[in-house]
């Protein structure tokens, strides 16, 4: 217990109860190095606490990186990546580890936004998925590229993913 200025604060540490589907978790809370590549990084689940609500869960990644297949140079995105889950739930720090790999990878934009949602939907099947890739500009052009599994739920509140069309962006 902490006591500060004759105020009590307790601090309480909840631990992971037996069977609650962590367990199988092996990334998060240990220190990972980069995986090579998109195809050797491996995503990891969670059981949705609330498969019975449809809700929209948001990963937003403002630096994303790959690289152009022809000249090697990077190629950065801001994705946004938005689902109703079903049973499962993306686990945060695997996505970033996932999306990390893309950083010495080379393809092009459409592939990688593609690539990216596809996994996603065959990793956790959720309801509804979407993702936008709003690419910078290369050669004067940005390309914006947007994925989309299924319809998205009557009466799932999704707000706009708040990216500008391309006017220097950033």
């Amino acid at each position: 217990m902490l006591r500060l200025r004759n105020i009590q604060f307790r601090t309480f540490v909840s631990s992971p109860k037996k069977n609650d589907g962590y367990e199988q978790l092996t990334q998060l809370g240990r220190k990972i190095g980069l995986s090579g590549s998109p195809d050797e990084a491996e995503l990891e689940k969670v059981p949705n606490q609330h498969p019975d609500s449809e809700y929209c869960a948001r990963f937003t990644c403002p630096e994303f990186t790959s690289l152009c297949p022809v000249t090697g140079q990077p190629d950065f995105a801001h994705l946004v990546i938005d689902y109703v889950p079903s049973k499962w739930l993306l686990e945060s720090k695997s996505l970033k580890l996932y999306l990390h790999s893309f950083r010495n990878h080379g393809d092009f934009h459409e592939a990688c936004t593609v690539a990216i949602g596809k996994r996603i939907e065959d990793f956790v099947k959720p309801k509804w998925l979407r993702i936008g890739g709003y690419w910078y500009p290369r050669g004067g052009i940005p390309i914006d590229v947007f994925f989309q599994v299924g319809a998205k739920p009557k009466g799932v509140w999704v707000p706009d993913q708040g990216v500008p069309p391309y006017r220097g962006r950033g």
